[in-house]
């Protein structure tokens, strides 16, 4: 009888195709209105200053300036203080004084 016996399934051969999220522009680099600074997965970065926030968390901007990284203490809901990440905006003419 010249048949092959019945073949295997593999569970390898998957891979999800990656999201190119993270950080698109950085701390001190200019900016226009409506650029992508951050996409992200939940809120690493919080929006601040002319920053805006995307239905899937992507920030971006809301005028042009150049970018700023702060960190600051915020109370959570629970009433524990925690360090988070901000990033703003900041514009041309407040940059300059």
């Amino acid at each position: 009888m010249a048949h092959r016996k019945a073949g295997g399934s593999t569970q390898l051969g998957r891979d999800s195709i990656s999201k190119r999220l993270g950080i698109k522009i950085f701390g001190g680099q200019k900016i226009k209105t409506g650029q992508i600074i951050a996409r992200q997965r939940g809120t690493k970065f919080r929006p601040s200053k002319n920053v805006g926030r995307g239905e899937d968390d992507t920030l971006f901007a809301l005028k042009d300036g150049i970018v700023k990284f702060t960190t600051r203490k915020i109370r959570l809901f629970t009433g524990k203080l925690a360090s988070r990440k901000f990033i703003s905006v900041v514009t041309e003419e407040k940059a300059a004084k």
